[in-house]
């Protein structure tokens, strides 16, 4: 059963001065990285490589550096924000300027090369790391459940099977000496059998590169894709069955080689979706062929089910234990028909001023924000282990949104 971090009385509280807004759970983001830690334990060498693109804020990023995470970064100001934080960095970007594969370099961050072509511009411009990764794609189809990716051979990311051997081999001719193998095949899985899927395609490349090129792999990255229930009757995945089954592929074919490489993680909506969520108030009901009802938070604050449809509970506070037998679309206030949180949802019957949780928003939520009609990015609040509320992102003014404009639309002076 989905709960609210916040009760009616503290939402009621908070948004005294700011609704819409976000809050995010410390005490439960801190409890799942432990969590994560503790089921590949069994790996002297692993470490969680926090998707910074799921959640950028520099609070949140702060509380997977303190339980000893890295961060995935995939474009410069990313790069900029984990190394404020100063933890480790790995780069997986692509169609990547060259500033940015020097910025890495710079900050000490392992680089994931997304191209062959890649191997040659990194040389020219940054140059060739001591430690070097390069990113798989398998092709074809990689069915292990419903997942928001497609398959890969549709997939813009990653080098085919030849290209990673060429690649391998001309790192290092170039100076490489340790590397990494990186894929990203599937996203948002609810199984317990993609992890290990991919770890076995992974583990049985890395021997073969080993063997053919003798290339010494250190490290093995079985980034993201681990998702999340997004509807209350879903099962959630069982993170100590997957590592185990991942341990299981790992003895069987890389132990016999005497490899021993760690193994890294890059999950971004595991680590904090279900932990975050936006609070929206009631401002009108409409009554037309349908029932709508109207909030103050809208598309920009969160994209995904009107970018494709996906699902996120709803909770109505104070009415929790009340019968769902009213049947609402719950809808912002964009001049977009898609502007809809929920569409033919069954909720309670729903009044002026109700206080709506949406559930899961933790990861790809704000962070996929934007400025359509000239809306601006809400609050976001961080509750703390002791219970208190700390605001870690202000909302935004009319005055951020217009910042950027040659004319300041608030005086009509010409800025540059």
């Amino acid at each position: 059963m989905k709960k609210s971090i916040l009760t009616k009385k503290e939402a009621e509280c908070l948004m005294e001065e700011n609704s819409p807004l976000y809050i995010y759970s410390e005490e439960e983001i801190r409890k799942n990285i432990k969590r994560l830690k503790q089921a590949f334990s069994w790996n002297k060498g692993f470490r969680e490589y926090f998707a910074v693109k799921a959640n950028p804020i520099p609070d949140l990023l702060e509380i997977f550096a303190q339980e000893g995470c890295g961060f995935d970064c995939s474009s410069d100001t990313e790069l900029t924000l984990a190394s404020c934080i100063n933890a480790p960095i790995m780069f997986s970007s692509n169609v990547t300027p060259a500033e940015e594969f020097i910025h890495c370099k710079e900050l000490g961050g392992i680089i994931n090369l997304d191209d062959l072509s890649h191997v040659d511009f990194l040389a020219k411009t940054a140059g060739i790391p001591e430690t070097i990764c390069c990113r798989y794609n398998s092709g074809g189809n990689f069915d292990v459940s419903p997942n928001c990716m497609g398959t890969p051979g549709d997939a813009k990311y990653g080098m085919t099977k030849p290209q990673i051997f060429e690649a391998f081999e001309k790192l290092k001719k170039l100076g490489a000496k340790n590397f990494g193998l990186h894929a990203f095949l599937a996203s948002n899985t609810l199984t317990n059998y993609y992890y290990p899927k991919l770890a076995r395609e992974l583990f049985t490349l890395a021997v073969q590169l080993k063997n053919k090129l003798d290339v010494n792999i250190t490290f093995i990255n079985l980034s993201g894709g681990i998702g999340v229930p997004y509807l209350p009757d879903e099962e959630e995945n069982d993170i100590f069955l997957i590592s185990e089954l991942v341990k299981k592929e790992y003895d069987e074919i890389l132990v016999p080689e005497n490899m021993e490489p760690a193994i890294y993680t890059e999950l971004g909506r595991y680590m904090l979706a279900p932990y975050g969520q936006l609070v929206t108030k009631v401002l009108h009901k409409k009554d037309i062929y349908k029932q709508y009802v109207g909030c103050d938070a809208c598309a920009v604050n969160l994209m995904r089910p009107a970018m494709y449809g996906a699902y996120h509970h709803i909770i109505v506070l104070g009415k929790e234990n009340m019968p769902l037998d009213h049947k609402y679309d719950v809808t912002g206030s964009l001049c977009e028909n898609n502007d809809k949180f929920a569409v033919d949802r069954m909720l309670p019957q729903i009044d002026i001023g109700d206080i709506l949780v949406i559930c899961d928003a933790g990861a790809h939520g704000s962070a996929m924000g934007y400025n359509y009609n000239g809306k601006l990015y809400c609050a976001e609040y961080l509750k703390t282990i002791d219970g208190k509320f700390k605001l870690i992102k202000r909302a935004q003014t009319p005055k951020d949104y217009f910042a950027t404009f040659r004319i300041d639309p608030e005086t009509g002076e010409e800025r540059w």
